[in-house]
């Protein structure tokens, strides 16, 4: 009796030892990230039309919310850097990015990188945009803790391999300044939002890969000019390669 609840004991030890391959545990992909959109609006506070793409700018961002990302990169021909009397908005990486992008005419945007855009196009092509699945799911966060931003950019991998490029930029909302309008007035109080005062990790970002299944954090300092809004400033991040925006996210930033 002794032996046979000994062969019974080692037979189960043995059998607990191996498992089947259709016993293994099963891979579970990730599920699909829901698309964010970027749009980049070429703009300049000499620009009559430029208005008018603030005004499409806006019905989208009511239509859809934070799947929507706008930045307003000032520069260009039609850009503004200011003077004694009125606040410009044009910087040295808005002409860098509006040459760059090779640009003729202002207002003008791109939306997800696939080409220049005419804002009169820019519904059609964001609904196109947001129907197409990402393969990464981004997230930012930003601090001002005792006159430095900190930022944290979280990334998980949904969907094969990503590789390309981090960007994150600094935007400010509520700057009244002037605006040439459609009609050729001149406004001098135009309230101009999501504006890009900076990039923060260069021109054009730095290098990023990320695995599906995988996360990956990146922390970025960063020192904002004096002259700003804290209290309306924002943080941008986006992947971007050869095929454009992959994903975007957008935050407030938090004061401590």
């Amino acid at each position: 009796m002794k032996n046979k609840y000994l062969s019974l004991i080692l037979l189960l030890l043995t059998a607990c030892s191996y498992i089947g391959e259709e016993e293994r545990l099963i891979y579970v992909k990730p599920e699909p990230a829901e698309r964010i959109v970027l749009l980049e609006d070429f703009t300049g506070q000499r620009c009559v039309n430029c208005p008018k793409g603030t005004e499409v700018i806006e019905q989208l961002q009511q239509e859809y919310g934070e799947n929507i990302i706008a930045v307003g990169i000032h520069g260009g021909p039609l850009g503004f850097a200011g003077n004694a009397r009125y606040e410009g908005l044009a910087t040295d990486a808005g002409n860098e990015y509006f040459n760059h992008w090779g640009f003729d005419y202002q207002p003008i945007g791109l939306v997800n990188r696939h080409g220049a855009v005419n804002y009169t196009d820019w519904a059609a092509t964001v609904r196109e945009e947001l129907s197409k699945p990402a393969p990464l799911n981004l997230d930012v966060e930003a601090l001002l803790n005792e006159g430095q931003i900190d930022i944290t950019v979280t990334a998980n991998g949904t969907d094969g391999v990503v590789e390309g490029k981090l960007q994150v930029w600094l935007l400010e909302d509520g700057i009244t300044a002037l605006q040439l309008m459609p009609d050729g007035t001149a406004n001098t109080g135009y309230v101009h939002n999501h504006v890009l005062r900076a990039p923060v990790n260069g021109l054009w970002g730095e290098d990023f890969t990320i695995a599906e299944g995988k996360q990956k954090t990146i922390q970025l300092t960063f020192q904002p000019n004096a002259a700003w809004n804290t209290q309306h400033l924002s943080v941008v991040a986006f992947v971007y390669n050869n095929n454009g925006v992959q994903q975007a996210a957008k935050n407030n930033l938090v004061i401590n």
